[in-house]
């Protein structure tokens, strides 16, 4: 892989180039109409063969190997920003108020494109290499929504891959693990329901106060009493809103909060405790609750054998000793999820230096990290598709 490297890193300056456009002109979900004309132009440009237009913005490129083979994979890079007002003050800042490239998106795409070209060229591998340029990502399902559009129908894949920076390791390093890595994302609602009432004579009303304080008490017993001790999940409230007078019981209160767990049996158990102890609380009280539980990002879970190959390939780049393929799971979230309940395959994590963390106002992608990423996805390919060469 030091040739493909090399070859990669001879690209370096226009994929920074291409990497720092992206940054200044951030589009979120299903607003990549600028980014997704890029990815588009680029492209042509190199003879790729695409489709547009799939989940709105989305862009499927295929790139056929030149030796015999039936076996297709799909390789996904997101494209979206995140809705945050950008600190920093380097040349490339976003030029979109209240818009930036807090999540390495624009990285992603450029390291994709690249490695699109370079297979273009070297197409010495035995079957299809499909491009996922996905739109959405941060919050709009783009996944789910490129595959209630046919996307497997469409561009049929025996595996999928994705690859996501991760600050805090050093360039040239991978993580990934076989099973749960990132955790679902869950949102929820209680709302208690009361008369209120004077606060001088809460006899004569009910108070939502009271079921409150149950709920709240309540729920911390689910991580450490109803969830099994190997498992992790995180049960956190968010807000609490309610009253606008210090001498009168709200009749309402309402409270917001997130979950996140790594395995469907424990959601499942999650939002089921979460619903007893709130209706539990409102009853003791004589109150009235409404429970709205909404289900985001499943659980990402890797398969053993693309995890291995995920694995061989970053070990093929950088040497085993810079890749580790059992690195704890992690409470973030992706849609990617969505693909891998479709199809298996892996999702890899490589160093982005020590950058400030995503989603934090002064993120930024590391531009070293471009060769690297784009050699791993070069790499996959031909840890998949040229065992029948």
């Amino acid at each position: 892989m030091d040739k493909v490297l090399a070859a990669l890193r001879a690209q370096q300056d226009e994929m920074v180039a291409i990497r720092h456009d992206l940054h200044m002109y951030p589009e979120t979900c299903y607003e990549e109409v600028r980014t997704s004309q890029i990815v588009a132009d680029k492209l042509t440009e190199w003879g790729i063969t695409f489709e547009r237009n799939i989940a709105v913005t989305g862009i499927v490129a295929t790139i056929k190997g030149n030796k015999p083979g039936n076996r297709a994979i799909g390789l996904r890079a997101d494209m979206d920003a995140l809705n945050i007002v950008e600190t920093s003050t380097f040349a490339h800042v976003s030029k979109i108020p209240g818009k930036m490239h807090g999540c390495g998106h624009d990285g992603h795409t450029t390291m994709l494109l690249n490695a699109a070209r370079y297979l273009q060229n070297n197409p010495d591998f035995a079957g299809t290499v499909y491009c996922f340029f996905q739109p959405a990502e941060e919050g709009g399902a783009g996944a789910l929504k490129m595959i209630e559009e046919g996307l497997f129908d469409r561009f049929p894949c025996d595996a999928v891959y994705s690859l996501h920076n991760k600050p805090g390791i050093e360039i040239g390093k991978f993580v990934t693990r076989n099973g749960p890595q990132l955790a679902c994302s869950d949102s929820w609602t209680v709302t208690f329901k009361g008369t209120g009432g004077h606060g001088g004579a809460p006899e004569k009303s009910t108070d939502t106060t009271v079921p409150l304080a149950h709920f709240i008490l309540g729920i911390q017993g689910i991580i450490s009493r109803n969830v099994p001790a190997l498992d992790s999940a995180v049960l956190s409230i968010g807000s609490i809103n309610g009253g606008l007078s210090f001498n009168v019981m709200p009749s309402e209160i309402v409270v917001t909060g997130t979950t996140r767990c790594h395995r469907p049996e424990i959601r499942d158990l999650l939002e089921t405790r979460l619903r007893e102890i709130a209706e539990l609380s409102a009853a003791m009280s004589r109150c009235t609750v409404d429970v709205n539980y909404d289900r985001g990002y499943p659980p990402l879970i890797n398969t053993r054998l693309e995890t291995d190959k995920a694995v061989a390939a970053a070990s093929a780049l950088v040497g085993a000793d810079n890749v580790d393929g059992d690195n704890p799971p992690i409470n973030a979230a992706d849609d990617f999820a969505y693909m891998l309940r479709e199809r298996p395959g892996c999702n890899v994590m490589m160093g982005n230096g020590f950058t400030a963390n995503n989603h934090m106002p002064n993120y930024d992608f590391n531009d070293d990290a471009i060769p690297y990423g784009s050699a791993y996805w070069v790499s996959i390919v031909d840890q998949e598709l040229n065992a029948e060469a």
